[in-house]
């Protein structure tokens, strides 16, 4: 089993181009996704559970893709096949949408004989995979709006309101307070030196992505997301959830360690959590265990480090794993839910405290002005 998946794993990183068929034309075209890649788990999984060959199932998937392009992947899987390669060398030739996970196990599948079962199995990863994505979106959605928003506000007052009263306040200079002078100067630099200032935001930002794309940047922003208080614990669960998820269900079914760590390595982007999967396979390479290799890292919990040794002792690694994924994935969802609860009120306070500010910045004057006058 090892030999025939580090085969597809070979295959993988070559590259080769898919065989295609005939293009029809129906559906719109466009890059086959995760949502795909589940609707065509899920289908293959309940065809190969009724009995169907696996040749016939992907004719019969092939026939209800309305996606040109989803179809032509299908149909090259199919060619692979009934040319007598393995349906997980066939995967292997197309990378973009099959990562070496789901490879890996339908290779240890097709060794074991429950093919059906595996793609059950990873139907179900990718949808907690798709769930845990949009549960963390829909929650920094919203305070990125509202903060969004703000500047937007805070902008627009001054440079459209601010100016209108400049030759009002004028009279009285010297007892405006000291918040409407700050302002009436921030105006006044933002109408006159609009185009540099524009300038230089977007020099800073293209200069910022393109540094984030350098692997210094990437280095950096990896290192960040583990070390920053209150951001960290986060990242470090997002990861856990990733990896622990495959590690446990890949070592439940067979796959040999390097290839169930080399199958985390590439769903967890962060360099350093990556490092720290490398030690484990050392470790365990070593003869260490995969506790010694949790036990010397800072940023893995404690009670991950105490799950696993229990797991590693009794023998059921694998399901201890599965256990932790779902436990960090349960945890996650209700830190994230706090999180929108509580940003909501403080988002408020926070932007009644600028409206308030802005507003008693024109009031006063006005009022100021209006004894004078009298």
């Amino acid at each position: 089993m090892p030999l025939e998946i580090t085969a597809v794993q070979q295959a993988a990183r070559t590259k080769k181009k898919p065989a295609k068929s005939a293009a029809r034309k129906s559906g719109s075209r466009r890059k086959p996704g995760m949502r795909d890649r589940i609707f065509f788990t899920e289908q293959l999984s309940l065809l190969l559970e009724t009995g169907t060959p696996l040749h016939a199932a992907l004719q019969a998937l092939a026939s209800q893709m309305d996606n040109p392009a989803m179809r032509e992947i299908i149909d090259g899987l199919n060619e692979h096949v009934t040319s007598g390669k393995s349906f997980s060398y066939a995967l292997a030739q197309f990378p973009e949408l099959f990562p070496v996970a789901y490879i890996n196990l339908v290779a240890a599948a097709e060794n074991g004989g429950f093919m059906d079962k595996v793609l059950l199995e990873l139907m179900n990863m990718d949808e907690k995979r798709d769930e845990l994505r949009r549960t963390v979106t829909a929650a920094l959605s919203y305070p990125g709006f509202l903060v969004v928003f703000s500047v937007f506000v805070v902008i627009f007052v001054l440079v459209a309101v601010f100016p209108k009263f400049a030759d009002m306040f004028a009279a009285i200079a010297d007892r405006l307070p000291v918040t409407t002078i700050m302002l009436m100067n921030a105006s006044h630099v933002l109408i006159t030196y609009w185009i540099p200032i524009t300038a230089g935001l977007v020099a800073s930002i293209v200069a910022l992505a393109w540094w984030l794309r350098t692997a210094a940047g990437q280095a950096a922003l990896d290192s960040l997301k583990l070390r920053v208080f209150g951001v960290k614990d986060i990242f470090i669960q997002v990861y856990l959830i990733q990896s622990m998820r495959v590690l446990g269900l890949s070592l439940d079914k067979g796959v040999s360690v390097p290839d169930a760590l080399a199958s985390c390595r590439e769903v967890v982007s962060n360099r350093d959590f990556r490092k720290f999967l490398t030690s484990v396979e050392v470790k365990v390479n070593e003869g260490g265990g995969f506790a010694a290799a949790f036990q010397e890292v800072d940023f893995i919990p404690p009670m991950v480090r105490q799950m696993v040794t229990t797991g590693e002792e009794t023998g059921n690694l694998p399901k201890v794993l599965g256990r932790v994924a779902d436990y960090y994935e349960r945890e996650l969802a209700r830190k994230l839910a706090a999180f929108s609860r509580m940003v909501e009120p403080i988002m408020l306070i926070v932007m009644g405290a600028v409206v308030g500010l802005i507003v008693s910045s024109l009031i006063l004057p006005i009022f100021k002005l209006s004894q004078a006058v009298g």
